[in-house]
């Protein structure tokens, strides 16, 4: 495995959001912190202390309000160019949600290949990609299927080869078993561990402890700010 370096990186960073009569709400109040390639951070805190949004910053979907974020060197928390930031989102980094976002009318196979729909690859190259995915998180029997003839473990897993369709370096996942039961929760934590233990970089919001103890380290954040960067599960 390659030496780890520093891939993601927030500097004094601030996120506001502003309601629709001009009111500042602010969320996110001088993040400072660093995540390692093919590390496994899980974020943890309470409701409402930013966990969400900083996620959001890491994926590309928000920019910051002030301060620096840089992803792999680059600085990319001012960036406003849709263009480019979809590029990066798309190239670069796999999302996986608690409610999975399955298109219902598509097979499980369909759904995985979507996000390579405009890599300039035949419909045959990516639906095989697709099934070597579905595969591999053991779906390869169901590939066929469509969302509503699969269990919530069975969706997640679907979502999470979906996330790594473009063989993205990041895994952003967002509560990824908290609509799951604890067997089902279990199995995707364990392809988590699988996914960091073959160089990915993951990074999980979660209120869940014993999700949380799956990971390498663990960044606890309260109020809008970080207030352990090495968080001991007691």
């Amino acid at each position: 495995m390659a030496a780890q370096k520093t891939l993601i990186q927030f500097k004094d960073v601030y996120k506001s959001y502003y309601l629709s009569n001009g009111k500042e709400v602010p969320v996110l109040k001088g993040i400072t912190a660093e995540i390692k390639s093919h590390e496994f951070v899980a974020i943890m805190g309470e409701s409402g202390g930013g966990k969400s949004t900083l996620m959001n910053i890491i994926g590309c979907l928000h920019a910051v309000s002030d301060g620096e974020y840089f992803l792999e060197g680059e600085n990319i928390g001012n960036v406003r160019d849709d263009f480019t930031l979809s590029f990066i989102r798309n190239r670069k980094i796999g999302f996986i949600f608690q409610q999975f976002n399955l298109l219902t009318k598509l097979s499980a196979l369909k759904n995985v290949a979507l996000p390579a729909f405009y890599s300039g690859k035949s419909t045959e190259e990516r639906e095989t990609r697709a099934a070597e995915l579905l595969t591999a998180v053991g779906l390869g029997e169901r590939m066929n299927h469509k969302p509503t003839e699969l269990s919530g473990g069975q969706q997640q897993r679907v979502s999470i080869a979906r996330a790594l369709m473009n063989n993205p370096e990041i895994i952003l996942a967002d509560e990824p078993t908290g609509a799951l039961d604890s067997v089902s929760g279990k199995e995707i934590m364990e392809l988590f561990v699988n996914f960091k233990n073959e160089g990915k970089t993951v990074v999980m919001v979660t209120h869940d402890v014993h999700v949380a103890r799956y990971a390498d380290r663990i960044i606890f954040m309260k109020d809008g700010k970080i207030v352990d960067n090495n968080y001991k599960i007691k």
